[in-house]
């Protein structure tokens, strides 16, 4: 018996002593920047493409880290809600897309803009809106980012236009043609999804942004489906990146943050030299299904989806980078993952207890910067009055 008591304490010591090693770790230790080798980008139209050696320090590494899980967090904590029906209407989750948004955000300032498509909730995070704010948009409660009347699409911020379906992109290049005019050597980034890239008002656009010159960046996120439909059943040319014909392209691993990073930093600055428009296509892959209604499984295998998460998931990419490299221990990522944890709970609190927006509240902000004025409800009897 005393000798089982020994080894216990002996192994309670040894543990003890490792704890204080560990504690005593300083940031020193740490590699502060690395080098590394990135897949090369097709191009159209271009004679050099994006830099495939690339640095990244320990302050960027951790800070991509958190952002991309504050991302997945958020929208897993949105499919809960939404499967305990606290969250309805239409509901577009981003998860395994996140390199895509923060390497773009990245490479661009905040004072340049964003137009996106349905996946609106990252972007919405990036250009500044917090998690409580989201989430308790989500929820169509008072203190969310759009006063609880937006939802899932209809999130706006400074510089940040919200999620538009398949018709942002002629508002995106109307966006540019305001920066253009301006002169503030700003842009817009304009994104929308491969189901989209079919359409006839994109290539109006293009001709369009071609022929004025326009500061934007067309950027395809490719998850390789447009609703329930594989992009090779929906395009006889899957070369998204070329679609602009006279509009120079690139074609990006959109599943690794510093290849979309340096991507879009590559573009920007063709569209800030004066160059006019430039496409990316972003190689992704969403986890969800297009939307909450949509299952995900009847027109691809929960093996496909499996195989996308082991070999080329985004989070784990950037992680597997920084343990290799000495950028970061596995206890400092674990203590981010709770932190974010913690806040993406504290979030969702918010969004269940806050209060709906109150009746009166409901034509408020039609307009902007005007006097109120009375606005007929579902009779003419039925006034309601908007208040800027």
């Amino acid at each position: 018996m005393l000798a089982i008591i020994s080894n216990v304490l002996r192994a309670s010591a040894q543990r003890n002593g490792a704890a204080v090693i560990m504690s005593a770790r300083t940031y020193a230790d740490f590699t502060t920047q690395a080098t590394f080798e990135i897949k090369k980008c097709d191009v159209f139209k271009l004679d050099e493409g994006p830099a495939t050696q690339v640095v990244l320090t320990r302050d960027e590494g951790l800070q991509y880290y958190r952002t991309m899980q504050t991302m997945r967090r958020m929208e897993l904590k949105a499919d809960q809600l939404y499967k305990q029906k606290i969250i309805r209407g239409f509901c577009h989750l981003y998860d395994g897309q996140e390199a895509c948004a923060v390497g773009i955000e990245a490479s661009i300032n905040l004072s340049d803009h964003l137009i996106t498509a349905y996946r609106a909730h990252g972007y919405t995070y990036t250009r500044g809106g917090t998690v409580k704010e989201i989430m308790a948009e989500l929820t169509g409660r008072r203190g969310g980012i759009a006063k609880g009347k937006g939802g899932s699409m209809h999130m706006y911020c400074k510089h940040f236009y919200g999620g538009n379906g398949i018709v942002g992109v002629p508002l995106g290049a109307g966006v540019a043609l305001a920066c253009k005019y301006q002169g503030n050597n700003e842009l817009c980034v304009c994104l929308y999804g491969d189901g989209a890239a079919n359409q006839g008002q994109i290539f109006e656009t293009y001709n369009m942004a071609a022929l004025w010159k326009l500061p934007v960046i067309f950027i395809c996120e490719n998850n390789r489906y447009g609703m329930g439909t594989s992009v090779e059943r929906a395009a006889a040319s899957t070369d998204y990146f070329k679609r602009g014909e006279f509009i120079p392209g690139l074609r990006v691993d959109g599943m690794d943050v510093l290849c979309v990073r340096e991507a879009t930093r590559f573009a920007a600055d063709h569209c800030r030299s004066g160059k006019g428009p430039i496409l990316m296509e972003l190689q992704t892959y969403r986890y969800h299904g297009h939307s909450m209604s949509d299952p995900g499984v009847s027109y691809r295998t929960r093996e496909e989806i499996q195989e996308v998460r082991s070999k080329s998931d985004p989070i784990s990419m950037l992680k597997d980078r920084m343990l290799s490299n000495n950028m970061a221990s596995v206890e400092e990522l674990k203590e981010i993952d709770v932190e974010v944890r913690k806040e993406i709970e504290d979030a969702a609190q918010f969004a269940t207890t806050d209060p709906e927006p109150p009746l009166e509240e409901l034509c408020n902000h039609i307009f902007c910067d005007m006097p109120s004025l009375e606005v007929r409800g579902t009779n003419p009897w039925a006034k309601l009055k908007s208040v800027s």
